[in-house]
């Protein structure tokens, strides 16, 4: 299997994590084991589990991880809409991290349906260019 950091999804889904984790640094102490620890957990699990996925050694299992990711990504959609509604994030950032979830969800959707073809998730197995699996769909994502 390829390296999950080969990967632009992964890097888009990092770079998700890092900008939830500064955005909740301001929410309320008294959120800290709640929707603090749950908003951070649902946007690190999106790239954890396309990691892990990538080191499961097949294409099945990559696909239900980056299936598995999808879900985080949709939890992570409403936590972020919850906290905008209490009055965590002003309006920018949220339309900042959901514009970002959003892309995330796109490029993991183009992944997944990539993956399921013969020619490209054979190549995937084999060690070819991931990139090459998902650039045509997040071109213009990026």
């Amino acid at each position: 299997m390829r390296n999950y950091r080969d990967l632009a999804v992964w890097h888009k889904a990092h770079a998700l994590t890092l900008a939830v984790y500064k955005a909740t640094k301001a929410f309320p102490q008294s959120e800290i084991y709640g929707l603090t620890s749950q908003i951070r957990r649902a946007s690190s699990s999106i790239a954890a589990n396309i990691a892990e996925g990538c080191g499961l050694g097949s294409v099945a299992e990559l696909r239900k991880h980056c299936q598995i990711a999808m879900g985080s990504a949709a939890e992570l959609d409403y936590h972020l809409l919850l906290s905008h509604d209490l009055g965590y994030l002003d309006e920018a950032a949220y339309r900042e991290l959901a514009e970002l979830t959003v892309e995330v969800q796109k490029m993991l959707s183009s992944f997944i349906v990539r993956l399921r073809e013969p020619t490209r998730s054979q190549e995937y197995q084999n060690g070819g260019s991931s990139e090459a699996i998902v650039s045509d769909d997040i071109a213009g994502l990026q």
